[in-house]
């Protein structure tokens, strides 16, 4: 065996995904020389470089690309191996890598309360990020489980719906058609919108809206959080569209109005989603059976 180890392909891949050794060092939660150092070590393992400087950035040289495949299908077998090997410890311990878009936020850690309760002996680790990025995740089989807004219908994977996922128009609670009653859709066509940056599950459902609607959609700015464009609705910098469950402190204390719009709210749903060819480990399958029997019910009483 040449001596590289399970950390350096780790590295490799991050920076692969990153296309930037800085990028990857903040993503991994250590400095650029560690990163560097990383890389290194692995070329000199193989004795040929894997990465290669353009500008700012780095680009993966032919042998990178051909490692990077290889490197992501080894990934997967070991999640397999570590999958039949808790089949032999069953429910007292395991660990479930968990991928969920950055709107599940508002309902996951309470979830992952209520489940740790079940289960203590079972370590959950999170990672939130936009959909193109949890499908990036599920893909390289890095993500046991995905909790999103939308199955994907370009992978063969296994989606089942857990709860509902109603999306509404917001605005200022001062704005003129916080008052109206029954708006027709077309009249969103002379308001400006503040939206989800692209990449995030909410902001394709609402682009998807518009279209069925033969509505055009004016877009003042993209935004990266939830969090950031409720304080732009509230600071009235435009109309925005929602979760329902990413909403209802400021719906409550007033600071935020719900639209009613005619055919709203758009009734979709929140799915766990696996790879069709992924091993579930217990803890994986424990959790995924959690979320289909109880998440949904608990997320309502807590609406």
């Amino acid at each position: 065996m040449r001596p590289y180890t399970f950390k350096q392909i780790q590295t490799f891949m991050e920076v692969a995904r990153q296309r930037s050794v800085s990028k990857a060092a903040e993503r991994l939660f250590v400095t650029q020389p560690a990163v560097s150092m990383q890389l290194r070590q692995l070329e000199d393992a193989f004795g040929l470089a894997l990465v290669e400087p353009m500008g700012r950035n780095i680009r993966l040289t032919a042998a990178g690309e051909a490692f990077l495949t290889y490197a992501t299908n080894a990934m997967g077998q070991f999640k397999d191996l570590e999958a039949l090997m808790a089949e032999h410890v069953g429910l007292k311990k395991g660990r479930i890598d968990l991928a969920v878009v950055s709107t599940s936020k508002y309902f996951i850690p309470m979830l992952l309360v209520r489940f740790s309760r079940l289960f203590p002996g079972i370590d959950v680790h999170l990672n939130i990020d936009n959909r193109d990025n949890v499908l990036g995740l599920m893909t390289r089989f890095e993500a046991d489980l995905v909790v999103m807004g939308r199955a994907p219908s370009h992978l063969d994977c296994e989606a089942t719906a857990f709860a509902t996922n109603p999306l509404v128009m917001v605005a200022p609670p001062d704005h003129p058609l916080a008052r109206r009653k029954n708006l027709p859709f077309e009249v969103l066509a002379e308001h400006r919108f503040v939206v989800r940056e692209d990449g995030s599950g909410t902001r394709a459902a609402m682009q998807r809206l518009f279209e069925e609607h033969h509505t055009e959609l004016k877009v003042v700015m993209g935004l990266p959080s939830n969090e950031t464009i409720k304080q732009a609705v509230m600071a009235g910098m435009g109309l925005s569209f929602l979760s329902m469950r990413t909403i209802r402190h400021e719906l409550a204390s007033g600071h935020i109005a719900l639209l009613d719009v005619q055919g709203l709210p758009q009734i979709n749903h929140w799915y766990v989603t696996h790879l069709s060819s992924k091993k579930l480990s217990p803890a994986a399958r424990a959790f995924k059976e959690f979320l289909i029997e109880q998440g949904g019910a608990l997320m309502d009483t807590w609406s």
